[in-house]
């Protein structure tokens, strides 16, 4: 029986497509190939230094006209919480190398998987405008 399922995953992974776990209370899934969803967060690495990422995180909350920003910016860390449309957004930026750091994004009370990748089409966006 585990080997059906871990046959499942891999062949729905290989095919792109989107996939949800829930194990033990969390839900994960992987969504498209870069993009991980755990909790309602979608979450991605960027191959870039924290400085640019947190400045291409300001930049789309900026674009979408966010209001209530509040910022928390430590060295390796940082948390953006804002106000986009009336939904909560929440932002938090982690350093895991030189060159790449993962954003995790969470909008609404529960997780908007749709309006999250907004935010990350955003922040890639500000990236490579740069």
């Amino acid at each position: 029986m585990k080997n059906k399922i871990l046959l499942l995953v891999v062949l729905t992974m290989i095919a792109g497509c989107s996939m949800a776990v829930n194990f033990q209370g969390k839900v994960a899934g992987i969504s498209s190939g870069k993009f991980f969803y755990q909790d309602g967060s979608l979450i991605t690495e960027y191959k870039a230094d924290i400085d640019p990422v947190w400045k291409a995180c300001e930049n789309a909350l900026t674009e979408l006209k966010a209001t209530d920003i509040q910022k928390e910016r430590k060295i390796s860390t940082g948390e953006i919480k804002a106000l986009v449309r009336e939904e909560n957004v929440t932002i938090k930026v982690e350093y895991l190398d030189r060159s790449l750091t993962s954003v995790s994004v969470f909008v609404g009370a529960v997780g908007n998987h749709m309006a999250s990748r907004m935010i990350h089409d955003r922040i890639a966006a500000n990236l490579t405008a740069r």
